[in-house]
């Protein structure tokens, strides 16, 4: 008998993609056959880049990940996860606070859909204090950013808020 494929998902707005979330992507890589990041297009946020500046970002961080694909969506999650045949979300926890919100939302999907399963993962250490929010904060007023994030983000972090502040 062949064993099923595992897909896991790992949804997220990631703007910007930072090392506390590619710490998340790169285990989850070496724990499900494909793993699919999901950028979410949330029509209530106001994102700092496009969903299409999100994917090619995370697609030049994750490229080396044979197994990683870059995708998106706008509806529920788990209609999308019925979309990709995948079971399982993935999720990653930077502190207790995180816990509270992210058990309503497992909770959440597994009543919409008893098949998924949510994986939590605790984010490493170093990155425990990080957000997407934190990053855009420093970048806005000119700090540095190197240890937060890839090169390519830092770029395009520094070319969007030029040309805004101009």
């Amino acid at each position: 008998m062949q064993k099923k494929q595992s897909i896991a998902v790992y949804p997220g707005s990631f703007d910007p993609v930072t090392y506390g979330h590619l710490d998340i992507i790169h285990r989850a890589a070496k724990q499900f056959d494909t793993l699919v990041v999901a950028v979410l297009n949330n029509a209530k946020k106001n994102p700092l880049f496009t969903v299409e500046e999100r994917k090619v970002l995370l697609h030049q961080a994750t490229r080396h990940l044979p197994n990683v694909e870059i995708d998106s969506f706008h509806d529920l999650l788990t209609n999308y996860m019925n979309s990709k045949n995948a079971q399982i979300i993935v999720r990653g926890l930077r502190a207790v606070s995180d816990f509270e919100f992210e058990l309503q939302m497992a909770s959440t999907n597994r009543k919409l859909n008893e098949d998924v399963e949510t994986f939590f993962m605790m984010t490493n250490p170093q990155y425990s204090y990080l957000s997407s929010s934190i990053v855009k904060e420093v970048a806005k007023y000119d700090g540095t950013v190197t240890d937060l994030v890839p090169k390519e983000v830092e770029k395009a972090l520094r070319e969007k808020y030029n040309y805004l502040q101009k």
